[in-house]
């Protein structure tokens, strides 16, 4: 791994009492604390990581500002807020490394598509992006209103776009207009969810490849450990690491992707 490389998707998961769940979550998974993140981090050759709010905790960003707060020069984080936040708490959370809010139209305790144009008028500002989790007939609903955007977009697991349709995927050609508009940012993360081969991603080769060919300099990588939504079977980590290699033989753009990209996205 290279020196500066960044994992840019992972979560920290509270215990339910002294970080309660939202009732209108999705799904409840383990906790995932911050010393086992680290040790992931640490495992993968990862000298940074980027936290993002996992559904479940909502808009209470405690956890993963106490984490952030722990490992100033080597974490970033990415919140969920509604946007009658007020300006001192964006500040606060910019203060301790923020430095996008996230829109999930996917599973519950998340804030979605009617707020977010507010909440881009809110940290525009800031120099923050808008990350979205979303599905691909969500991606096709709203590609004008990403077209219009101000700020940076980044949109998570490749949409989850079926690997198996892949390139062919009507939300596929949406994607790759958005990438080519020059404002949008993927993350090539998630394969395991999007892929019906688990043993060896054969079939997920073609989208990530037609995106670093499209937009080299606003591709990411993340790990999405610890796979919340996910359990039978678990994914390991490495093998999702590996998978960038075959992605993106070529070292130089490789470590763009590791490296350079993150580093101006999130500020490092």
């Amino acid at each position: 791994m290279p020196a500066g490389a960044c994992d840019t998707h992972a979560h920290v998961v509270g215990d339910g009492v002294t970080y309660p769940f939202v009732a209108t979550r999705g799904y409840t998974a383990p906790q995932a604390t911050e010393q086992q993140y680290i040790a992931m981090l640490d495992g993968l050759g990862c000298d940074r990581g980027v936290l993002v709010q996992v559904s479940i905790h909502g808009t209470d960003n405690r956890l993963m500002v106490e984490a952030l707060k722990h490992h100033p020069k080597r974490l970033r984080g990415v919140a969920v807020c509604n946007p009658d936040v007020s300006d001192k708490e964006l500040q606060a959370l910019h203060d301790v490394g923020v430095r996008g809010l996230r829109i999930n139209v996917t599973v519950g305790g998340g804030v979605g598509f009617d707020v977010m144009d507010r909440l881009a008028e809110r940290i525009k500002p800031m120099g923050w992006h808008l990350q979205f989790l979303i599905n691909p007939e969500g991606l096709i609903e709203v590609e004008s209103r990403l077209l219009k955007m101000k700020l940076p977009v980044v949109i998570d697991h490749i949409a989850g776009i079926p690997h198996a349709d892949g390139v062919r995927h009507p939300a596929f050609t949406t994607l790759l207009n958005l990438v080519k508009a020059g404002n949008t940012w993927v993350k090539l993360s998630g394969a395991y969810r999007a892929s019906d081969d688990l043993q060896n991603y054969a079939n997920t080769m073609g989208m990530p490849k037609a995106l670093i060919a499209a937009a080299p300099d606003r591709m990411v990588w993340g790990s999405d450990w610890p796979h919340v939504h996910i359990y039978v079977p678990m994914m390991r980590t490495g093998p999702l690491l590996e998978l960038l290699g075959k992605w993106a033989p070529d070292e130089a753009i490789r470590n763009r992707i590791l490296v350079d990209n993150p580093a101006r996205l999130y500020d490092f």
